[in-house]
């Protein structure tokens, strides 16, 4: 065909000048359209991977692409000296819909921890001095890749190779409040959680468990920092995962669905933890660019005037039944977890060769935590979609039980 892409060609030339810190499908996509890609073979994938949660709107929406497009004509970037226009409506609009504070935005999900956790410090430095300091976070964790994020990651692997480390990191059992007790001291300036642990296993929080921790934190003013990376953008059936727990974090941290594919992260924070920062103590070149806020404006506007929020609680009940109905049928299934549109299905194997057969028959998936399943689709994802995939899955089962 005239004109075709040589998909060999990108991967070779990408071989020789892209590093290798990701291990790729020899794929490449074209164009998306909903909740479909298509490669330049021009064959469909059903994503549920959703960009790793980032494509909330799915592809090709048109208000996002409108809004990217008039911004881009006006102005991509303007420094932060100057006040930006749709910086404080994003943030407005991030504000009105969580808890009364004020928005700080960056780049990415790991900036917004990083940042996190230098405000923490800052308000608690402030008030007390240096040495409370120490931040908690849980086992099973995954905060980011920064030097700072990655010792609030619970994971050796992520770390190997990277030291020495910054210090001031502890953790917390999971779900274990009487390791929290343990942890917990008078140097401790904050608590940063995730409601569903994404990379951990999709494995959620539990409501009396985050309750107690919250009422030690204000006890022992200690700032309790929500994670919301990737359960933000109402992916778990609220607009923010916490919202299910009735608490109210000091501090929220948001990135990949903000803007629909654009590149931004986001802190949220109480009005009197916000005013730790001042002029010059944080900052970032690129954080909160006109073009990046109208996506993120454009973005949060779709999700509430469409009800995606109520929609991902929907269809995700409808989603997790399938997946029960899987556990129920095949020995392979061990449990199905999590909330919305943030599922998880444990396997008794390793979930690879899953992925990649489910990849081989036109659906992108994902596995964390060596054999968890993981589901995290555009919020506009339907129940025809979802049938496609569990009849693939239960084919995948069959074949996989049938071999063994």
């Amino acid at each position: 065909m005239k004109g075709a892409v040589n998909i060999q060609n990108i991967i070779d030339e990408g071989q020789k000048y892209l590093m290798s810190n990701y291990g790729r499908f020899p794929i490449s996509f074209s164009h998306g359209e909903g909740c479909r890609v298509y490669d330049y073979n021009q064959r469909e994938y059903i994503d549920f991977l959703g960009g790793v949660a980032v494509n909330i709107l799915g592809y090709n929406n048109k208000k996002l692409n409108d809004a990217i497009a008039t911004q881009s004509q006006k102005l991509i970037h303007i420094s932060n000296y100057f006040w930006i226009d749709t910086q404080v409506k994003l943030a407005k609009l991030l504000v009105e819909n969580s808890f009364d504070g004020k928005a700080f935005f960056c780049n990415s999900g790991a900036e917004a921890n990083e940042g996190a956790v230098k405000l923490a410090r800052k308000y608690a430095y402030r008030k007390y001095g240096i040495q409370k300091n120490e931040v908690i976070a849980m086992t099973g964790s995954f905060h980011g890749r920064t030097l700072a994020t990655l010792n609030l990651t619970d994971n050796p692997k992520y770390k190997e190779g990277f030291g020495p480390h910054p210090e001031g990191f502890k953790f917390a059992k999971f779900n274990d409040i009487d390791s929290f007790k343990q942890v917990l001291t008078k140097n401790t300036c904050a608590v940063i959680f995730e409601p569903i642990q994404g990379e951990g296993g999709i494995t959620p929080i539990d409501s009396d468990f985050i309750k107690k921790v919250s009422e030690l934190c204000k006890q022992n003013d200690v700032l309790l920092i929500a994670d919301e990376i990737q359960t933000g953008m109402g992916r778990t059936g609220k607009l923010f995962g916490y919202q299910h727990h009735d608490i109210t974090p000091d501090i929220m941290t948001v990135a990949k669905g903000l803007a629909g594919g654009c590149a931004i992260g986001a802190v949220i924070a109480k009005v009197e933890v916000a005013d730790a920062f001042q002029s010059g103590d944080h900052g970032s070149t690129f954080g909160g660019n006109p073009l990046a806020c109208a996506a993120g404006v454009a973005t949060l506007e779709t999700i509430l005037d469409d009800e995606l929020a109520e929609n991902a609680e929907k269809i995700g009940e409808y989603f997790k039944l399938k997946l029960q109905y899987l556990s129920q049928k095949y020995s392979v299934v061990k449990a199905v977890r999590g909330h919305g549109l943030m599922l998880g299905l444990e396997l008794s194997i390793p979930g690879a060769a899953v992925v990649q057969k489910a990849l081989y028959k036109g659906f992108l998936i994902n596995c964390t935590a060596t054999n968890v399943l993981r589901f995290i689709p555009p919020l506009i994802i339907g129940t025809s979609e979802i049938d496609l995939l569990i009849e693939i899955l239960s084919e995948i089962f069959e074949e996989l039980e049938l071999a063994a």
